[in-house]
C-alpha cells in the first residue's frame, strides 16, 4: 500500500491506478480482517461448544444481538462512508471531515442507547432471541457483557468503515485484526482458565472490541485519512438524515439477518437444543466462507466511491464486473471444499455429541450449493450503496435475509421439518441471484447515459 501525506496523493492513486492491482492491494487488508473476524465469531462457538450443547445455542441465540449491534454500526460507518468516499471523490475535504464526525458520535451515541435498553429488559430480550428454557441462562451471561460493550463495538465498526472508504484499509486492517487475535487468546484464559464459562466468552469479546477501537481512533487522521473530532460533528442541513439515508441498505442487511438468525432459532426450536447448535456452527461457517468474498468487495467500495465522485464512470463499470469475475471463482473452490470436508469441519466445533454433528454436515452441505451464487449478489449491493441508489441497494439487501428467507423459513419447516430449516437459505439466495440481475443492469444503464452527458459537457 503507497504512503500518502495528503488526500490528493490518494486520490490521483484511486482515480488513475491500473483497477485489478488496485482492487487487490486494497482487498487483502480487508480480506485479512474480514477472516480474522469470522474465525473470532467461530472461536466462541468452538470454546463454548466444550460446555455442551445449551451453551453452544447459547451463542447462536445472541448472534442475533450481535447482528443488531452490527447493524447500527454498518448504518452509520456505511452511510458516513459512502457519503465521504464520493466527496473526496469531488475533492471537498472538510465536507467528508464533518460527514465522517457525525456518522462516528451518532454511532455511538445509539450503541449506548441500545445498551441501556437491553440490560433494562435482558430476559425477555433472550427469551424473543429465540432461547429454550435450558438455553436462556447461558444465554443471559453472554448477552449482558455484549450490550455493555455495545457503544464501542458500535464504534469500532464506525471507524472501521470510514477507513476503508478513505481507501485507508490497511489501517483498518491492524484495528481489527488485532482485535480478532486477542479474541481468540483471550477466549480459553476467560472461559477455562477463570471459570467464566459462556460470560468468559462474552467478556473477551468486548475487552477485544475494546482493544480494536482504541487502535481504529488513533489510525483515524494519520497517514491520509480523516480525522475524527467532536468538533466537526454537525447535524445541520440534514447531515444525520443523509447519513442514515445511505446507511439504509446495511441497517436492512443486517438488521434483517438478525430477524433471520431468530426465526432460525425459533424454527430450529421445536428439533430441540441439538438442532439450534448445528444451525449455530453451520451459520458461522457460511459467514466464514463468505467473509473473503465480502472482503474483496469492501476493496472494490472506496474505488467505487472515489471514481463515481469523480465522474470516472467507465472505472466503476470494470472494477465492478472484475468483482464479480474473481468472487464467483473463489466461491465455487470454497464451496466445493467445503461440501467435501463437511464431516471434518462440523467436528471441528462439536466432538461429544453425535446428533449435532449428523444435522450440521447435512445442513453445511446444503448451504454450500448456493454459496457461489452470493458473489453477484453482495458486489452488487456494495456498487448500488456506495454510488448512492439507495433504492436499489436497499432492495437488494433487504432481499436475501428478509423478502425471500423469512416467508421461507416460516413456511418450509411447516412442509418439510427440519429439512426446510436446512434450505431455506439456499433457496433464499436463488432467488437474490434472479432478482439481483435487473437491478444492477439498470443502473449500468444509468452510468451509461451519465457517460454520454460528460462527453456531451465538454
Amino acid at each position: 500500500m503507497p504512503k500518502f501525506t495528503n488526500p490528493e496523493e490518494k486520490f490521483q492513486w484511486l482515480t488513475t491506478a491500473p483497477l485489478s492491482g488496485l482492487i487487490g492491494r486494497l482487498a487483502v487488508p480487508t480480506i485479512i480482517s474480514m477472516l480474522i473476524t469470522s474465525i473470532y465469531n467461530m472461536a466462541d462457538t468452538y470454546f463454548v461448544g466444550n460446555l455442551g450443547k445449551s451453551a453452544q445455542g447459547a451463542v447462536g441465540v445472541v448472534f442475533s444481538l450481535m447482528a443488531i449491534i452490527q447493524a447500527i454500526g454498518f448504518t452509520f460507518g456505511n452511510g458516513a462512508g459512502n457519503m465521504v468516499s464520493r466527496l473526496l471523490g469531488q475533492q471537498r475535504q472538510e465536507e467528508a471531515e464533518t460527514v465522517a464526525a457525525t456518522g462516528f458520535f451518532s454511532g455511538v451515541m445509539a450503541g449506548g442507547a441500545l445498551a441501556i435498553l437491553g440490560l433494562l429488559f435482558l430476559d425477555p430480550l433472550v427469551s424473543v432471541l429465540g432461547a429454550t428454557e435450558t438455553i436462556l441462562p447461558y444465554a443471559r451471561d453472554y448477552a449482558r457483557y455484549i450490550l455493555i460493550g455495545a457503544p464501542w463495538m458500535v464504534g469500532a465498526l464506525v471507524m472501521n468503515n470510514l477507513l476503508r472508504f478513505e481507501g485507508s484499509s490497511a489501517q483498518a486492517m491492524v484495528g481489527i485484526t488485532t482485535g480478532g487475535i486477542l479474541n481468540m487468546v483471550l477466549d480459553p484464559i476467560f472461559i477455562f482458565g477463570l471459570d467464566q464459562g459462556v460470560g468468559g466468552a462474552a467478556q473477551a469479546t468486548i475487552i477485544s472490541q475494546g482493544v480494536s477501537f482504541c487502535i481504529l481512533f488513533y489510525n483515524s487522521g494519520r497517514k491520509g485519512s480523516l480525522p475524527i473530532r467532536w468538533s466537526r460533528m454537525s447535524w445541520k442541513d440534514d447531515r444525520l438524515l443523509h447519513i442514515i439515508r445511505g446507511g439504509l441498505p446495511s441497517f436492512y442487511r443486517q438488521g434483517l439477518a438478525s430477524v433471520a438468525s431468530i426465526l432460525l432459532n425459533w424454527a430450529a426450536k421445536p428439533f430441540g437444543d441439538a438442532a439450534i447448535a448445528a444451525m449455530t456452527i453451520v451459520s458461522k461457517v457460511n459467514m466464514f466462507s463468505g467473509s473473503a468474498l465480502i472482503g474483496f468487495g469492501q476493496g472494490f467500495q472506496p474505488v467505487c466511491g472515489f471514481n463515481y465522485g469523480a465522474r470516472l464512470y467507465e472505472r466503476v463499470r470494470k472494477g465492478f464486473w472484475y468483482c464479480v469475475k474473481v468472487g464467483t471463482a473463489v466461491l465455487v473452490c470454497i464451496a466445493a471444499v467445503m461440501f467435501l470436508l463437511a464431516p471434518q469441519v462440523v467436528y471441528l466445533f462439536q466432538k461429544s455429541d453425535p446428533e449435532v454433528v449428523e444435522l450440521g454436515i447435512v445442513a453445511l452441505r446444503c448451504q454450500m450449493l448456493s454459496l457461489p451464487l452470493t458473489a453477484y449478489v453482495i458486489v452488487n449491493n456494495m456498487m448500488l450503496q456506495t454510488v448512492g441508489e439507495n433504492m436499489r441497494a436497499s432492495i437488494l439487501a433487504m432481499a436475501r435475509q428478509g423478502l425471500f428467507f423469512v416467508p421461507l423459513i416460516l413456511l418450509l419447516p411447516q412442509l418439510f421439518k427440519f429439512a426446510g430449516v436446512m434450505t431455506a437459505q439456499p433457496l433464499s439466495d436463488a432467488c437474490s441471484f434472479i432478482l439481483a440481475i435487473p437491478l444492477s443492469t439498470g443502473f449500468l444503464r444509468k452510468m451509461d447515459r451519465l457517460e454520454e452527458e460528460k462527453g456531451l459537457d465538454k
